[in-house]
């Protein structure tokens, strides 16, 4: 047991389907929790099978129901997660994505930090780092979101807010971000690894069009295979202008890292005049 009492939580259907690394995200927090919370939704490609195989007596399985028309936002992916949070028994509670995992060199850190912050009420979040991954495991997306918070305490305070991405007091709808660092928030220094498009291209246009779904209702068939398809286009044609990514991944992700080749080969971006469009567009971010 860590001895200041943590739970991990996550929500996810069909993961299978869609390409998520959910078996290591869950594994690579583990080691440090003493319950992880899965929301698992309707699902019939063997999500629920896939978590019971990884044999651990810390996973507890919840059933969650979906609302399809939570489409404004992405409501339902909020209320998804606060509903695992709401499952969560531990002080502390740490949120995963389902394509989000965590590198081990960063968590007795994080151990360090819960454990000397449990009695200070004022601190109610831990911010971490992201690394997007883009494509294939060797290209990070620097525009993406640089940090989020995802570790709370756990008091009946928050609740999930947005895509989940975050979190939000439910007095006052305060958004636990960087106006709160050094006093409610703190930051952790630590990484998630953000594994959003790295997939097989089925799966990867499968995901695209569950996602479009969840923010957008359920346009025509036709269109959300236009939709998809455009989004798809518009992540290889900015494939060329991301960085190259020179450090280790987390050790539960080594076998897909190894057997993966790269996307495509890409040039010298200083060469690709969208590059430098980006940067008058978005600032440069590394």
């Amino acid at each position: 047991m860590p001895g200041f009492g943590l739970s991990g939580f996550t929500f996810c259907r069909n993961a299978v389907a869609l390409g998520y690394p959910l078996r290591e995200s869950i594994q690579s927090i583990l080691p440090i929790v003493d319950e992880f919370v899965v929301a698992l939704g309707p699902s019939d490609d063997g999500t629920g099978e896939l978590i019971e195989k990884i044999g651990s007596p810390k996973i507890r399985i919840v059933e969650a129901a979906w609302d399809e028309n939570q489409t404004t936002g992405a409501r339902v992916l909020s209320a998804q997660a606060t509903f695992a949070l709401s499952c969560c028994r531990f002080p502390w509670a740490f949120h995963l994505q389902a394509d989000e995992v965590i590198h081990e060199a960063d968590l007795p850190g994080l151990q360090a930090l819960m454990r000397e912050h449990l009695g200070n009420r004022e601190v109610l979040g831990f911010m971490f780092r992201f690394i997007h991954f883009l494509l294939d495991y060797r290209t990070v997306n620097p525009w993406g979101f640089r940090r989020e918070v995802r570790i709370v305490r756990n008091d009946g305070q928050l609740r999930s807010a947005g895509d989940s991405c975050g979190f939000a007091r439910k007095s006052d709808g305060m958004y636990l971000g960087k106006k709160l660092l050094g006093r409610e928030v703190l930051s952790t220094g630590a990484r998630i690894f953000h594994y959003s498009s790295v997939m097989a291209r089925n799966a990867l246009e499968k995901k695209i069009s569950s996602m479009i779904r969840i923010r957008q209702g359920d346009p025509p068939a036709t269109l959300l295979e236009d939709l998809t398809r455009n989004r798809i286009a518009r992540l290889e044609r900015y494939y060329s202008i991301m960085k190259e990514y020179r450090g280790s991944h987390p050790s539960v992700m080594q076998e897909s890292v190894v057997a993966a080749e790269r996307f495509r080969p890409r040039g010298n971006r200083l060469l690709n005049w969208r590059f430098y469009a980006n940067v008058l567009t978005h600032g440069f971010k590394g």
